[in-house]
């Protein structure tokens, strides 16, 4: 009698916890997914800027506010925090900010822009 009274409290406790995590999984998924989409829209956006100053035909006073304001401004505002929260381990502030510089100062040279 006192094993399968053990044995039902047992399993009912088992049953109880699985039946929680699920909806703890969801949420993140789904913060996961929302993350992860508006990372692909800032990324598209951030090929676009880079598509511009590799086209010639591009003139040097887009190239100028591509450089200077537009592609940091939306590289260290949106970017760089989204990319922190899809792989937090993965990327610091630092590391993304020097690939900024990097980036930035070789179309500078490139183009012959200063800021």
């Amino acid at each position: 009698m006192k094993t399968k009274l053990l044995t039902i409290t047992l399993f009912l406790i088992i049953l109880t916890g699985c039946d929680k995590q699920p909806d703890q999984a969801i949420t993140e998924s789904s913060n996961n997914q929302t993350i992860t989409a508006q990372f692909e829209q800032l990324d598209e956006k951030i090929t676009k800027y880079l598509d511009q100053l590799d086209d010639p035909n591009t003139s040097q006073d887009a190239r100028i506010q591509i450089l200077c304001r537009d592609y940091p401004a939306e590289y260290k505002t949106n970017y760089m925090p989204s990319l922190m929260k899809l792989s937090p381990g993965e990327y610091t502030e630092g590391k993304l900010i020097k690939d900024l510089d990097i980036a930035l100062d070789y179309y500078k040279k490139k183009d012959n822009i200063q800021c």
